[in-house]
């Protein structure tokens, strides 16, 4: 069985995978239900605003997302984790220019049912000129 680390980075992994290739229902499988996202300048957010986030209106095509993440740290302490990451992310909406965002983010999962999960993260990544 994969260290507790190596199922944190490979969950990490996962989630940039589902999210270039825009697979919503892969992306929220990743999280607890009671999720909270903190981002700048917008209130905390849960699991229904993000999948809002993620979906694209009905017949429209979807922004192109690429990303990289880079792990600073990783801590687990029982069935909570902490992960520091430095993050690099791209999107192209559809016939739009490019926007980059570059910052870090401090995550936390949690284990359940004996899988990592993301419960809380603060996203500090802002745009690149």
């Amino acid at each position: 069985m994969a260290s507790d680390e190596q199922q944190i980075r490979e969950l990490i992994a996962k989630w940039m995978a589902a999210t270039k290739t825009g697979d919503v229902a892969t992306v929220l499988s990743l999280m607890t239900d009671d999720v909270v996202f903190l981002v700048v300048g917008q209130p905390p957010f849960g699991k229904e605003k993000f999948a809002e986030l993620m979906k694209s209106p009905p017949g429209a095509p979807r922004p192109q997302i690429d990303g990289r993440s880079e792990i600073q740290e990783i801590q687990v302490l029982g069935d909570y984790a902490f992960v520091w990451t430095r993050l690099n992310v791209e999107m192209t909406p559809p016939g739009g220019q490019t926007v980059k965002r570059s910052g870090h983010t401090l995550s936390v999962l949690r284990r359940t049912d004996g899988q990592w999960r993301l419960a809380r993260d603060a996203n500090l990544l802002t745009t690149v000129s």
